[in-house]
């Protein structure tokens, strides 16, 4: 797609944070090959944020005028992620059923 460029994608500690608790809860319930699965599909998903940015719509609870965050829905979880001039910074991955305050908490990480 023209005018979009490929940029470099990056994660924040939180987000690594996240995958691992996602990773251990559903090793916990549906077992370690549906844990990797999951695992893997998240992995899929935010790296091809590097083309991919702007295919998401803007995060409803974090709107700003550059639209800089953005969320991706997979299943039951939110991916957010901020656009930078740059890169992309890989926030969160959170349940979908956090609260608004919660979400809006996530402007705040720092790269």
């Amino acid at each position: 797609m023209e005018g979009f460029k490929e940029k470099t994608v990056v994660f924040s500690l939180q987000y690594i944070i996240d995958t691992d608790n996602i990773y251990n809860y559903g090793k916990e319930l549906f077992g370690e090959n549906q844990a990797q699965k999951y695992e893997l599909i998240i992995d899929k998903i935010t790296t091809e944020l590097a083309l991919s940015y702007w295919m998401y719509p803007e995060c409803r609870y974090i709107p700003t005028k550059g639209h800089l965050y953005r969320n991706v829905i997979f299943e039951s979880h939110l991916i957010i992620y901020r656009v930078k001039t740059e890169r992309i910074e890989v926030l969160r991955v959170i349940h979908s059923q956090s609260s608004i305050s919660h979400i809006r908490s996530i402007r705040k990480i720092k790269i």
